[in-house]
This record gives structure tokens, C-alpha cells and sequence, in this order.
């Protein structure tokens, strides 16, 4: 339990100290991506960028596990 512990902390650091990186890539803006303006409402459903992410994270750990 400890060692998953840690992991996940060293994860959520390399992900915070890539964040500026992240931005600059356009996640979150891409194509397919729904965003919803309506007066004072904004939905923002990030389809595009959710399956992109789950693709890498997908190959990561299939890579990891050979």
C-alpha cells in the first residue's frame, strides 16, 4: 500500500511540473471537445482530450507490464 502510495505522489508531481507543458500543447482545446456558452453557463465536456489521455495512459501501462 505504501509503495502505490508513493507512485501515485510521483506521478501527481511530474504531472503538476509538466502542466505548463500540457497547456501549451492544446489538450483541452482540441476538436470533438464540447463546449457549451450560454449566457452565464459554460459546459465544458473534454471528449477528444479524454480519449487521447486514456490512449497514452493505455500504452504506458502496457509497456510497464512486458
Amino acid at each position: 500500500m505504501s509503495r502505490l502510495l508513493i507512485i501515485i505522489g510521483i506521478v501527481l508531481v511530474i504531472l503538476g511540473l509538466a502542466w505548463p507543458l500540457i497547456q501549451k500543447l492544446g489538450l483541452g482545446r482540441l476538436p470533438g471537445d464540447i463546449v457549451y456558452e450560454k449566457d452565464n453557463v459554460r459546459f465544458y465536456f473534454p471528449i477528444v482530450t479524454s480519449i487521447i489521455i486514456s490512449l497514452i495512459l493505455t500504452l504506458i501501462f502496457w509497456l510497464f507490464r512486458k
